[in-house]
């Protein structure tokens, strides 16, 4: 008698809410920049369908709450309802498969520049100090930012305010829910690492202070939508666009523990070996203690291979691992997975073009590889 095949954790079933997951492999949001004039666009329908599996999750590329929220060329929006319209059709293809889909919505606060807001003005963030000229990901070009406008505590409801209407659109486009996209120095990060949050009202200071935005948002949109629809990435220990935290533990075991008075979905977490974009190194630290605090599903993302995945579940460290890279290369990652096949290489220099199939829905599956 043939022995069974092992079991492989990743792709075990997983209850998320009211969702039932045939796996554990997610898609990670990611920035494509395809969306032409901030509109999501048919091309995006075969990119996102090519990755959908049933019972498969799925979380869109980070998704521009309102005009001052837009820091990168051709990112899509949902504020309009043209926006909201063009994502219907790429919402209904992934559900056509079985798939379950949630929008990053996002602000990037003070990583934009003048060229990008309304009527020129500055971008706005926690703060009025700048960021430093980036090096884009091809290592040649360098982006300038424009120094911020120091958001005032009488304004702060409003840029809530978009992030609730912001779910709302998702919800009204077909989405399954939405994540807020509290990462990787973005606005919401810009509030809570000390690093760059230097206010003196009640959103800054203490730990306490410069996490109330954040949850105040997560709160709208709980109420909005309702808890069950929500999740959360956060990265408490990179330092993305010069955004760190004195105390990343710290920050990371008070957001998680906080989350938990609002019952959202879930809680996706960058590891803390992720401190740049690209690569990973050796770090004492531990998202276990968050792991343990929070109450929901605990979703982990960072330079995760298959092996690492599965330890990671076997080990009960996480429920869902997020794949980026190798899920943009690799249209049929959970089927590499279930079989130990080779993976196809990604091509870094195509992550950012606005080309419709370079780099986009030309990676081949299994079947045009053999």
């Amino acid at each position: 008698m043939a022995s069974e095949a092992p079991m492989v954790p990743l792709l075990t079933p997983h209850k998320l809410g009211n969702f039932n997951l045939s796996h554990r492999v997610v898609l990670a949001p990611l920035a494509r920049q395809r969306s032409y004039n901030y509109v999501p666009q048919p091309h995006a329908i075969l990119y996102y369908s090519q990755r959908t599996t049933k019972g498969g999750l799925l979380i869109s590329e980070a998704t521009c709450i309102s005009p001052t929220a837009i820091g990168y060329a051709n990112t899509p929006g949902i504020w309009t309802k043209e926006q909201i319209e063009a994502w219907k059709p790429i919402v209904d293809a992934v559900h056509a498969k079985g798939g379950i889909f949630f929008c990053q919505i996002w602000h990037t606060g003070r990583v934009s520049n003048s060229g990008f807001q309304p009527n020129g003005q500055a971008p706005i963030s926690s703060t009025d100090k700048g960021l430093s000229p980036q090096i884009q990901s091809n290592g040649i070009s360098v982006t300038v930012h424009d120094p911020p406008r120091r958001l005032r505590t009488d304004e702060i409801p409003q840029v809530i305010n978009d992030f609730r209407l912001a779910a709302r659109n998702a919800v009204q486009a077909g989405f399954d829910g939405v994540e807020i996209h509290g990462a990787h120095g973005y606005l919401l990060d810009q509030f809570m690492k000390d690093q760059v949050n230097d206010r003196t009202d009640e959103y800054g200071g203490s730990l306490e202070n410069r996490c109330r935005f954040p949850l105040e948002v997560v709160k709208a949109i709980a109420d909005e939508i309702g808890a069950e629809r929500v999740g959360i990435r956060l990265s408490p220990f990179a330092n993305y666009n010069e955004c760190g935290d004195s105390g990343p533990e710290e920050l990371g075991l008070y957001m998680a523990n906080s989350l938990n008075r609002y019952n959202i979905l879930y809680c996706h977490m960058v590891e803390p070996r992720m401190k740049t974009v690209w690569e990973k190194a050796e770090c004492p630290h531990s998202l276990a203690p968050m792991r343990k605090a929070f109450n929901g599903t605990f979703i982990v993302a960072g330079g995760y291979d298959r092996e690492d995945g599965n330890s990671a579940v076997a080990e009960n460290r996480a429920d869902l691992v997020a794949y980026g890279r190798w899920f943009l290369s690799n249209p049929d990652l959970p089927k590499r997975f279930e079989l130990g096949a080779p993976l196809n290489k990604y091509h870094r220099e195509t992550f950012y073009t606005s080309d419709p199939v370079i780099g986009y829905t030309d990676y081949p599956f299994l079947e045009d590889s053999s």
